[in-house]
């Protein structure tokens, strides 16, 4: 079989069936729109295969076998899509709910000075010495990390692994004050 005549081949089973598989499809797919892509996409792959129009081969069964699978593979898919868009929307939910609860409980007293003296020495109180010091030198004193490994003999690796320390158990110690740690410490 020679080029033109693969090509019209082609062409009229396209002719004859690009409608009843998109029909088909459009049954699981609903959608028009994504129906249509997955036919074009199995007169694609045929046409890239042409040789199976030459053997003996059930067309009809062919065509349907093949948005079928397609179809198949559109809706895993989908569905893999939609389950991470709601444990996404899950998370957000209960990262909301936890920012909710905070708020709530937030004692606006905290502000008072002698109160958040208080708080602030209760918290760096559970810091072990050296991770206290640390802290302090880079948060109060305003140091670099580099300043503060050279002032005290220690790496600059230390520094930020006794720093990343630090921010963990304060964050703990801080939960139900979490205003007060983001204002203090990450602004």
């Amino acid at each position: 079989m020679d080029r033109k005549e693969e090509h019209i081949d082609f062409e009229n089973i396209y002719l004859a069936y690009f409608s009843k598989m998109k029909y088909f499809a459009k049954i699981y797919i609903l959608s028009d729109e994504e129906a249509e892509n997955i036919v074009q996409d199995v007169f694609m792959d045929l046409w890239k295969r042409r040789d199976v129009l030459t053997m003996p081969v059930n067309l009809i069964a062919y065509l349907f076998t093949s948005v079928k699978n397609k179809c198949l593979n559109y809706l895993r898919h989908q569905t893999v899509h939609q389950e991470a868009s709601v444990q996404i929307q899950k998370e957000h939910h209960l990262a909301m709910k936890a920012s909710l609860n905070s708020l709530e409980i937030f004692d606006q007293n905290v502000f008072l000075e002698e109160d958040m003296t208080k708080v602030l020495e209760k918290a760096l109180g559970s810091l072990s010495e050296r991770c206290r010091r640390i802290f302090i030198m880079n948060k109060i004193e305003g140091k670099k990390q580099k300043e503060i490994a050279a002032e005290l003999g220690i790496s600059v690796n230390t520094v930020e692994t006794q720093m990343g320390m630090a921010y963990k158990k304060l964050r703990n110690e801080l939960k139900d004050y979490l205003p007060l740690f983001l204002f203090l410490f990450c602004l």
